[in-house]
């Protein structure tokens, strides 16, 4: 059950903490605390951050997937 909650999250919310904390080697519940610790501390600023990662990594699965055709883009 928790996993499907967790699952459900990830691909709502662009997997942001999953890969900060596979690339840090932290479990990925520590790395959303400390988001969500920091957000209260600073009134919301790291979710600009965060929003900012978002995109990166949408944009970095966005150009690694192969396109067949031009007009595919």
């Amino acid at each position: 059950m928790l996993n499907r909650w967790n699952t459900f999250w990830e691909v709502k919310w662009f997997g942001v903490c999953t890969k900060l904390g596979e690339k840090m080697g932290i479990s990925d519940t520590s790395v959303r605390k400390f988001f969500i610790y920091l957000s209260f501390l600073t009134y919301g600023s790291p979710v600009v951050i965060y929003l900012a990662l978002a995109f990166l990594i949408d944009w970095r699965r966005s150009a690694r997937k192969k396109r067949s055709f031009f007009y595919d883009l």
